[in-house]
């Protein structure tokens, strides 16, 4: 018999590469890079579908070729009819992720080139999911707030358009920046646990909305992308400034987690923090909120004091939403929403490497006991 514990156990896999990737690169000193360009020059210089290009095709696109893209992705962003009515067939009281997973895993059955083989074919399936997933959340909200559904207009980009179909008015300049470097900001970040549970099917040749399904069902976990939401519920629990010293501390005392501060990987502050910071105070302006900004910073300062720990993403990103008009449960889906470029990079990135991600155990149990016959037991 193999000596089980002859293999090391590193628990939640810390430190361990489990893949190669050129997508992205989180490095804990305080940086993230898409295919070798740093995060704070991406953001402030080009729009999301620049980026969706980026992610799929290694290199940052021509101006016909963005042209072409953003054609694609608004003809792409209507939904199958048997679609629209499965969402409307939904109870309310389900969370927004569950409707999303379902529907991504329903768009599979509308997809006639689906070939995990074919990469022209997965860039296509790839660029109908970047697409259709803000729709399926921006039509889901629509149905339960009782609003007509709009459709996309061809002179919008992606992410102008789909603010503008989850609310049903124009959106200013001011709102259309934001949610553009939003979604820029959380289009990828290495072998997150969500991009990481798509690579682990991709790696079994399912085809690409599996994988994303499968990340879907991850990123719905309040330690991962469900954190933002949860954000927003402790912000309502305090008052003011004032209390905020003894609510952290109480959190503290009760070891509780505070929602949207740490990284599992960055030692320092989450470069992507401080333009969600800045996004999120000139928002908060706009909307005479500036209070919730206050508050906000007034925790990041506290927090760092008692445990000289840094907000995350999830942490102004969740105020950035709910100053863009965002109802709290659905934070995730529009983080999901961002993602799913960087989730079918990734899935078609692994289709390529060809290998099963299947790690091994330490096993803890027993060998060898005495079977007992159930008449005995």
């Amino acid at each position: 018999m193999i000596n089980n514990h002859d293999r090391p156990v590193v628990r939640g896999l810390r430190n361990v590469a489990a893949a190669e990737t050129k997508i992205s690169f989180v490095d804990p000193l305080g940086a993230l890079y898409y295919l070798g360009y740093d995060i704070d020059a991406l953001v402030e210089h080009v729009c999301y579908e620049e980026v969706v290009y980026l992610l799929l095709h290694g290199k940052l696109p021509k101006k016909d070729e963005l042209d072409n893209l953003r054609s694609q992705l608004v003809s792409e962003m209507n939904l199958p009819e048997a679609v629209i009515s499965s969402i409307k067939s939904f109870p309310f009281n389900g969370h927004p992720m569950e409707v999303l997973r379902t529907e991504v895993s329903h768009l599979s059955m509308y997809d006639s080139e689906l070939d995990y083989k074919s990469e022209k074919a997965n860039i296509k399936s790839a660029i109908r999911l970047v697409a259709k997933v803000p729709t399926i959340v921006a039509t889901l909200y629509r149905v339960r707030t009782n609003q007509q559904l709009v459709s996309p207009k061809e002179e919008l980009g992606l992410p102008e358009n789909f603010l503008y179909l989850f609310r049903g008015k124009a959106v200013d300049k001011e709102e259309k920046e934001a949610i553009d470097r939003f979604m820029t900001l959380h289009a990828d970040h290495g072998f997150n646990a969500s991009t990481f549970a798509a690579r682990v099917t991709a790696s079994t040749n399912s085809d690409i909305y599996s994988a994303v399904t499968s990340a879907v069902g991850t990123l719905k976990g309040p330690l991962h992308g469900g954190a933002s939401e949860k954000v927003m519920y402790m912000l309502d629990d305090i008052n003011t400034e004032e209390e905020v010293e003894d609510y952290i501390q109480g959190m503290l005392d009760d070891q509780k987690k505070i929602m949207g501060f740490g990284h599992r990987v960055y030692r320092t502050e989450d470069p992507r923090t401080k333009h969600l910071r800045e996004m999120s105070e000139n928002l908060c302006h706009r909307t005479n909120n500036i209070d919730l900004y206050n508050l906000c910073v007034r925790i990041e300062n506290v927090v760092h004091n008692k445990k000289k720990i840094f907000p995350n993403v999830d942490f102004y990103a969740a105020v950035t939403l709910n100053a863009l008009g965002v109802p709290f449960e659905f934070f995730t889906p529009f983080f999901a929403s961002s993602r799913i470029c960087g989730w079918v990079a990734h899935v078609i990135e692994q289709y390529k490497d060809a290998v099963l991600l299947r790690p091994s155990s330490m096993y803890l149990g027993e060998y060898g006991k005495p079977f007992v016959p159930i008449e005995k037991r």
